[in-house]
């Protein structure tokens, strides 16, 4: 069928457009990316009066995906890809992309990993936690970068781009019920809103607190809230990761929770990586099966606190080259608050 792409008016032709797209997405994400892209998508509804489309990505782990593609198939997949509209005044214009930073692959091991889970654990307890009272926020912000693929389906080349290392800010109520997110650049001018009348359970403090401190016990009920027919231990894995990187973790599950983690088949030591602010520390980290990308939990090396975190590519996959950092984070502040939008200041509760 030869079709004028200009003819706004030309009904589909439904069964050529299915040809032209690419096979659907995995519908079942990891944990975190889940979130990212729920809170992306919130923010594109602010921009848009039209509801969002789905989202389809081979690769099930990214905030963006843009396409390069010939002029007969541009407005078919513009459907699928596209989630809003024309902006708003409040829409503030993302920076520029860059190239997709590459380091060498280090092989991890177990080698070390039990002693490595111990002094991570040992550290958790020796730290006291704040606990949030009634009406109060868990408040985190981190320095974050995120991967988008730009793909040519004339040449088939691609080339990984991400985002400028960028504020992120997070307000969330205990019971997930009421929350905020402040990503200049990425949202509405202030921020939007992550109210939620029915929130993932398991990411809440409330869900944290009240999970049982045994390690075997705990990391059952975290294999409980995974389904679908991706790796149930990546899954696991990232799922445990999403709460470590923006949730406060009560600290009588703290050293628990890691134990759980060098339960997990598949976790590995990894000596050297860098956090997004290119601090050095030690990583616990897991190979994805599916998309060869292996996600990275750092630690310092001395105190064993909490750094931020990497994605690098393994093994190519994608268009996605060995090597690639397809995404990094930093954790800048964590904190109690009384109120969305407020920043913690001199006698709040800092972690």
């Amino acid at each position: 069928m030869i079709r004028n792409p200009w003819r706004h008016n030309e009904p589909l032709d439904h069964a050529e457009l299915a040809r032209l797209l690419p096979p659907p997405a995995d519908p079942h994400l990891a944990a975190d990316r889940q979130d990212l892209l729920e809170e992306y998508l919130m923010s594109e509804i602010h921009q848009s009066d039209h509801a969002p489309a789905a989202a389809p990505a081979r690769r099930p782990l990214r905030r963006a995906v843009l396409f390069a593609t010939p002029v007969a198939a541009a407005a078919a997949l513009a459907v699928v890809v596209s989630v809003g509209g024309s902006p708003n005044a409040n829409t503030v214009a993302a920076p520029a992309l860059v190239k997709a930073p590459v380091v060498q692959v280090e092989e991890g091991s177990t080698g070390q990993l039990a002693s490595t889970v111990s002094e991570i654990a040992a550290a958790a307890t020796a730290r006291t936690t704040p606990q949030p009272g009634p009406g109060q926020f868990v408040y985190i912000k981190s320095r974050v970068s995120f991967m988008s693929t730009r793909n040519n389906v004339d040449t088939g080349e691609s080339t990984t781009w991400v985002q400028p290392l960028h504020d992120r800010e997070v307000w969330k109520s205990p019971d997930g019920t009421k929350g905020w997110l402040d990503e200049p650049g990425y949202q509405d001018k202030g921020g939007i809103t992550l109210d939620n009348k029915e929130p993932r359970k398991q990411s809440t403090y409330q869900w944290l607190a009240a999970q049982p401190s045994d390690p075997d016990a705990l990391l059952k009920s975290v294999y409980a809230t995974v389904s679908g027919d991706r790796d149930h231990d990546q899954q696991a894995f990232r799922e445990i990761g999403s709460l470590i990187r923006e949730q406060l973790v009560p600290s009588a599950l703290a050293a628990s929770l890691y134990q759980a983690v060098g339960k997990i088949p598949g976790v590995v030591v990894v000596e050297h990586a860098q956090d997004a602010s290119g601090r050095d520390g030690i990583a616990l980290a897991r190979l994805d099966p599916q998309t060869g990308e292996r996600s990275e939990w750092i630690f310092d090396r001395e105190t064993h606190q909490y750094l931020g975190s990497r994605g690098v590519q393994v093994r190519e996959f994608d268009g996605v080259k060995p090597g690639t950092v397809v995404e990094q984070t930093t954790i800048v502040t964590r904190a109690i608050v009384d109120a969305k939008n407020q920043r913690p200041g001199a006698g709040q509760a800092t972690v």
